[in-house]
């Protein structure tokens, strides 16, 4: 396994560590975070089996999954948490959720060039695309902000708090990514 470890000017992202789940659970479990997530919020035992698996997912060969604790840089506790799942033809989605308490200060577009640094310069990937809640403006700046472009919408896309909702998608090509000063890439184990 080689631990993945990405710097930013202002956050880091690590492996998530079992002692990660009551921080996971302060934002998995809370009814603002969530709102506009695809799930409502969680119980501690659903956040104990999501922490379990991001760190099994670590383990596999080849990894598809990166379930990474979102960190405030030279600091060791969780304030958000990212996830990137590769598919098909060099590609992957991205999705993150922080804590209510770090909202507004651009944390969510440094979070997202992260991201776009794991897939672009470490995995060799092609094509990152995200989705949001229609709702969920704030999302829309982020991911604009971070270079992402605003591709359509999926109907019907995800069955939430008993109903149907819309999916807004964004998508950056390797091409079109260009890195913030001070996000560097190197991984944890020198890879």
């Amino acid at each position: 396994m080689t631990s993945v470890h990405l710097a930013g000017p202002r956050l880091a992202l690590r492996e998530v560590e079992p002692g990660d789940a009551d921080a996971l659970l302060a934002i998995y479990g809370d009814r603002e975070a969530t709102r506009h997530l695809s799930f409502e919020p969680r119980t501690p035992d659903q956040v104990q089996l999501i922490t379990d698996r991001s760190i099994a997912s670590a383990k596999d060969s080849p990894r598809t999954e990166y379930c990474l604790a979102v960190t405030r840089l030279g600091q060791h506790e969780l304030i958000g948490y990212a996830r990137l799942a590769t598919e098909p033809q060099q590609a992957a989605t991205i999705g993150f959720a922080l804590h209510p308490a770090v909202w507004g200060r651009g944390l969510g577009t440094e979070t997202v060039h992260l991201l776009c640094a794991l897939a672009f310069n470490r995995l060799g990937l092609h094509r990152v695309w995200a989705a949001r809640s229609p709702l969920n403006e704030a999302s829309a700046r982020t991911l604009l902000r971070a270079g992402m472009t605003e591709d359509g919408r999926i109907r019907d896309h995800v069955f939430v708090r008993g109903a149907w909702r819309d999916s807004i998608t964004y998508s950056i090509l390797e091409q079109e990514w260009s890195p913030i000063d001070g996000v560097e890439t190197a991984a944890a184990d020198g890879s």
